[in-house]
Formats: C-alpha cells, sequence, structure tokens
C-alpha cells in the first residue's frame, strides 16, 4: 500500500521560518478607478504573519496534471503540429511542466447505439465483439478474439507524448463506465435512473478483469507504468443516467466496495505493481459517506484516496481520513469556471476564482497532487451563445481533424502557471495563515515559493520578510501580464502572484 508522503517525512528535521506579509491597500490604480469607486485609504499596513507548522509533518507534493479522456481523444488524431504544440504547452519545460496524466479506460456502446454523446465524450472500449453474437453474456476475456488493441488511439498518442517530456511521469488509469453489456441499462452513460447501480449483479470480476488487463496492455505498449488505477469515478451521485451525454454509472458504497475489492484482488493475482484509487467521489462530504460505509478490508485494499473538489463541505474531514490511514491522497479532478461568466479568452474573473479554488484545496485538502479535468475545452461562442469557461485552452473540438485548428491559451491558462512552474514535484506545502496565500518548501530549504490570490480592486504591497540572505523574484498574471516577472513588491489588482524566493 502506497503510504501518504506526508508520512514518509515524520523524520525529516524541522524547519523554522519566520515570514511576514504585509498587506496594505493603497491608491487603487487608473483600470481599477474604472471599474469601482476608490477605496477608503489605509493609514498603516495590516501586518500578516506566516508560520509553517514545524510541530508536524507536512505533504510533499507531486505534481500537476490532467484528465486525457474527451480532449486527447479528439486532439490526439489532430496534425501533428498542432497536437504536439498542446502537449508542449501542457507537458514540456517552457509550458505548465505538469507531471501527472489520467488515462480514462472506456467502456463503449454497443456499434448499433445511434450516438448521442458530445463531442470527444464516446471513449472507445478495447473489446470486440464477433460476429454473431448477441445479447450480454457473450464476451470471454480468455478469448483473444474479443479484444482490439486498435482502439483509442488519439487518446494513446497523448500517453507517448506526455513519457517523451516527462522525465518521471505519473500516470493513473481510470474508469467512467463499464462496457455496455456489462451494465443493467445497456447504455455506459448510466442506469434509468440516476440513484440505481448500473453495473450487472455479479459482473465484478469481469469488469476488474477487463481494467486490469487493459491497464496491463497499455503499460507494455506504450512502455510506461500506470501507478493506480480507479474503477470507479463519481460514484455515489445521482446524475449518471441514460439520457446522459458522457459515460457514467453510480455505485452504492456497498458496490463500490465490492468493485475495489475484486480490482485490487485481479492486480494482485496478475502480478501488477498498480494499486487502487479510490473513491473519485465529486465531493469531500460525499467521500467522507463513501469511506464510513467501506468495510475495513476494502479500506486496507486502497493505496491511494482520490476526491474531486467540485464539492468542498468537508476537505479537511477527507484531509484527516488520509493523514490517519496513512494513505496518500490527491485532488485528483476540478475545474472552475465561475458562474455566468461568458467565454472570455483573457479576462480574470475566471482565472481569479480558479487560483481562488486551488488556494482552499492545498490549504484545507493538503493533497499530494492537484489534477485539472479537462485541458483542452470546446470553443463554445458559436451563433451568438454566451459559452462558458471551462478548459484553459480553447479550440475548435468539432472541427475536421484534418483540418487547421485555432488554439486558444486563455487567462486560466497563466492562472494556473503560477503554481505549476513553481510550486514542484518534492516540494512540502508549508501552511500559510493567510487566506490567499500558499506556500512551499524545496527538499533543501533553499526555495521558498509563495502563491497569492488578490482578487480585491486595489494594489496590494507585498512585504515578505525571512530570517537570512533570500533573493526574491515576482511573478504576475493580471489583465496586462501573463506569468510574467515584474520588479517591486506590488500585487496588482484581480492578479496572482507568485514570490520566489531562494538563499
Amino acid at each position: 500500500m502506497a503510504k501518504a508522503s506526508h508520512r514518509r517525512q515524520a523524520g525529516a528535521r524541522r524547519l523554522a521560518i519566520l515570514l511576514a506579509m504585509s498587506l496594505a491597500v493603497t491608491g487603487v490604480s487608473a483600470q481599477a478607478q474604472a471599474q469601482a469607486p476608490s477605496p477608503p485609504p489605509a493609514d498603516h499596513a495590516v501586518p500578516i504573519t506566516l508560520r509553517p507548522a514545524i510541530d508536524r509533518p507536512s505533504t510533499v507534493f507531486e505534481g500537476w496534471g490532467t484528465a486525457l479522456a474527451w480532449f486527447a481523444h479528439v486532439t490526439g488524431g489532430w496534425p501533428e503540429a498542432e497536437r504536439t504544440r498542446l502537449a508542449d504547452l501542457f507537458y514540456g519545460p517552457d509550458g505548465l511542466g505538469w507531471t501527472i496524466a489520467r488515462y480514462n479506460i472506456g467502456g463503449g456502446n454497443a456499434a448499433d447505439t445511434p450516438p448521442y454523446m458530445k463531442v470527444g465524450r464516446a471513449v472507445p472500449g478495447f473489446w470486440r465483439q464477433p460476429a454473431g453474437m448477441t445479447g450480454k453474456d457473450w464476451w470471454r476475456a480468455d478469448d483473444p478474439a474479443m479484444w482490439d488493441w486498435s482502439q483509442d488511439a488519439n487518446q494513446r498518442w497523448w500517453l507517448d507524448a506526455i513519457t517523451a517530456r516527462v522525465k518521471q511521469p505519473i500516470f493513473e488509469a481510470f474508469s467512467n463506465s463499464p462496457p455496455w453489456f456489462m451494465t443493467v441499462s445497456g447504455r455506459v452513460s448510466g442506469a434509468e435512473k440516476g440513484t440505481d447501480d448500473n453495473l450487472r449483479a455479479n459482473q465484478e470480476q469481469a469488469f476488474a478483469t477487463y481494467l486490469v488487463r487493459v491497464t496491463d496492455e497499455l503499460q507494455r505498449r506504450h512502455h510506461l507504468t500506470f501507478r493506480t488505477l480507479s474503477p470507479v469515478n463519481e460514484p455515489n451521485t445521482n446524475y449518471w443516467f441514460v439520457a446522459n451525454t458522457q459515460e457514467g454509472a453510480h455505485w452504492s458504497p456497498a458496490r463500490q466496495a465490492q468493485m475495489i475489492d475484486a480490482t485490487a484482488a485481479e492486480l494482485k493475482a496478475k502480478g501488477l505493481s498498480t494499486v487502487v484509487s479510490a473513491p473519485d467521489e465529486t465531493a469531500s462530504h460525499l467521500f467522507v459517506e463513501d469511506w464510513a460505509a467501506y468495510p475495513s478490508a476494502t479500506r486496507a485494499a486502497i493505496g491511494q484516496l482520490n476526491v474531486h473538489s467540485y464539492g468542498t463541505v468537508h476537505q479537511t474531514a477527507v484531509r484527516d481520513i488520509a493523514r490517519a490511514s496513512g494513505i496518500r491522497l490527491w485532488m485528483s479532478e476540478n475545474d472552475t469556471p465561475l458562474s455566468g461568466d461568458p467565454e472570455d479568452l483573457t479576462g480574470m474573473a475566471t482565472p481569479l476564482a480558479f487560483a481562488e479554488h486551488i488556494v482552499g484545496d492545498l490549504k484545507r485538502l493538503e493533497p499530494a497532487a492537484w489534477v485539472f479535468w479537462q485541458a483542452v475545452e470546446d470553443l463554445s461562442t458559436r451563433k451568438g451563445e454566451k459559452g462558458s469557461n471551462w478548459g484553459i485552452v480553447k479550440a475548435d473540438l468539432m472541427g475536421a481533424a484534418d483540418q487547421p485548428h485555432a488554439i486558444h491559451v486563455t487567462g486560466k491558462y497563466w492562472a494556473m502557471a503560477q503554481f505549476s512552474r513553481y510550486i514542484r514535484p518534492g516540494d512540502r506545502l508549508v501552511p500559510v495563515d493567510d487566506m490567499d496565500t500558499v506556500g512551499a518548501l524545496s527538499p533543501d530549504g533553499r526555495r521558498l515559493v509563495l502563491v497569492h490570490v488578490n482578487p480585491g480592486l486595489s494594489p496590494r504591497p507585498l512585504t515578505v520578510t525571512v530570517p537570512g540572505r533570500w533573493q526574491r523574484r515576482m511573478i504576475v498574471t493580471d489583465a496586462g501580464h501573463k506569468a510574467t516577472e515584474v520588479a517591486g513588491n506590488l500585487a496588482p489588482p484581480q492578479s496572482v502572484v507568485t514570490l520566489v524566493l531562494t538563499r
């Protein structure tokens, strides 16, 4: 079982660093004056003392990344220059420097199912239904004729592209739904009702066999290792039903436990080093509910705890469960488009909300990784529609694969760069008192990174005092800067600022 990284640091030397950050409200910039009345002047700075928690171990951070799934299923088939540019944007050394990818093992609907999924969401399965086979009980895992390893070539292109760019990538395989013939409804989008489990009775072993065989085969074919395998996704929810436009399946906590047990046993039987990650619940309060219902043997079978942060109630409870269990915790899926914010490639409203969400996740969950949902989303402003700000890069995913595709890098991309370029794998998360700031310390204690979000309309002078001689850099993303290094100590209005202190 993989142990939590903060447990591995229990014997690390204690660090005593006293930081003082003064945040003062000064005169607003011309841009801010145009947006709102001037705030009352501040007579003096309000000091905020930042102290790392030296009385307990802190999380060792493993990195940032994305789920591949839909966007990779589309863009992996684009012209070489375009898909290469995207891979460089996310995983290249001059891009975001991501090191993690979650590969989606598709379930796949029957070949005669009329198309109803949205663009990219019909991720194919690796099974083949021989001619003349009917019903749902025809599949045999030990029959080579019933496997098709040519499937999902586009998403698999991304596995190779990431391996070529990242020295030590971390790969996770995950499933949204069993193949159609293992489901009750015969559809991979869910049962007739969203509260019903869609895996047929007694199909846990068959589904585990499918997932583990795909994991093993892709490892051999692409010369990589899937460290974890997640068999269920956002399971204890009510929105996976037949009419959905993406793969999904409801799993009661009892059925989750059976699936986790079956997957762990199959991984062990096949001799794979891959371990189970679970439950990939959509919100922290549902994670707590799932965990409470698992038998002790099921909990012991889990090698990594995954939670999404679309719901943040009880995040500290999830953190404490992971810490008490000695199991590594990931924030394994999130995207945060600001509600009601029309599609905007350059505006700062959604990027600021996104950055604040990352800060909250890192402070409350203290996860070993933070993983985005879909890095590329469809450019949605068509026919007068206001669109949305999902994704950090926008492109026309509905365009013909062999035609040129305009790639739009949004403000959210640059907000992410403020975190992922500077809080790097191996850094230790440092608890910070200020609610708008997260911190990380390098393994040797010689580089301290503070990411501060200033969502207000006034600039903030940031003064950091650290014992000893430290050199300081400041990187800014706002309406006029894209992760740009600037001089001074002023956090502009509506900005994300990274302070890098080295000695």
